[in-house]
């Protein structure tokens, strides 16, 4: 007899919080589409440049309100690099409320989470299983694994045949989610480049990146595409892309997936990857099927094979 849940063998399509800063409507009617996607969780939130005012938290719950009513698993994110007090008091506010579970952006935001359930942000640096268990202890359900840990070190850290147990009063083991689609989120500056770009500064930007709704491309001497610039944030250029290591990502015993938003063409990257990962599609047809579309970047998958981050997908 067959014990085992289907359901416990699904692998859980996860939607990462929106990086770029596009104007409310555009917002809106992303995440109404998201809502009719068969997407299993939603992160919310401003966790990039607090200058970003299209949305408020009110807004994000009113949102997170809607999604829940369909269905969706909801978390709210705090920003990942802090710098004033009123950044802080925004980030409290956010780990004040009890209707959603909490992504800790940094260090800060632990502190002020500790002794509830919270997801551990993908800038939170583990990169080891005693710093996982410390984190659990504190109250993490959930780790975003560092986009630039290859897929058997996060196996090694998470082993599938030994889940990290809670804190003392609880038994539920803490689940990795890996980063699978988008232009990895490489690093956070004090400065906006983007405001730097139009020869402006930080506090008198002009919202100038609200005009590139997948970051602005920066090339290299020889014209290829290498970075990708979103305020204070640095991107690569190109979209990291798991729908081809399914085995790998299964045997490290992963069973969540961070897909990070594009402007175009997103239900069909959650589509795909449902397919490959829940509906026994060929992985090299979803990328192929990937590969068709025009999304804003060529597909690469090197940091999950313990290579360069740029190195493209073998297949």
């Amino acid at each position: 007899m067959n014990d085992i849940d289907p359901a416990a063998l699904r692998t859980r399509i996860s939607v990462g919080p929106l990086l770029y800063y596009w104007p409310r409507k555009a917002v809106i009617e992303f995440y109404a589409r998201i809502a009719d996607s068969i997407a299993d969780t939603v992160t919310l939130g401003e966790v990039v440049c607090s200058r970003r005012h299209e949305l408020k938290l009110a807004d994000w719950l009113a949102l997170a309100r809607d999604l829940a009513a369909c269905g969706k698993e909801v978390v709210l994110a705090s920003q990942a690099l802090l710098e004033s007090e009123a950044e802080l008091r925004e980030m409290r506010a956010i780990a004040a409320q009890r209707e959603f579970l909490v992504e800790a952006g940094d260090a800060s935001a632990l502190r002020t989470l500790a002794g509830h359930r919270f997801v551990l942000g993908p800038h939170v640096n583990v990169y080891s299983r005693p710093a996982l268990e410390e984190y659990a202890v504190l109250g993490a359900v959930r780790w975003v694994a560092p986009v630039e840990l290859d897929l058997e070190a996060i196996g090694r850290i998470d082993p599938p045949d030994a889940p990290v147990p809670g804190g003392p009063a609880r038994d539920e083991p803490i689940a990795a989610e890996v980063f699978a689609f988008g232009r990895l989120p490489l690093a956070f500056s004090a400065r906006c480049f983007t405001a730097r770009h139009y020869r402006l500064s930080k506090d008198e930007c002009a919202f100038r990146c609200i005009e590139h709704p997948d970051g602005l491309l920066l090339g290299t001497d020889e014209g290829e595409a290498f970075l990708s610039l979103n305020g204070i944030q640095t991107q690569s250029a190109a979209l990291h892309c798991l729908i081809a290591q399914r085995d790998a990502v299964r045997s490290a015993g992963v069973r969540r997936l961070r897909l990070s938003p594009c402007s175009a063409h997103f239900e069909q990257v959650i589509d795909c990857f449902d397919a490959v990962y829940n509906r026994d599609r060929d992985p090299h047809e979803g990328l192929a099927q990937l590969r068709a579309l025009p999304l804003p970047g060529e597909l690469v998958d090197g940091f999950a094979r313990h290579a360069p981050g740029l190195q493209r997908i073998d297949a």
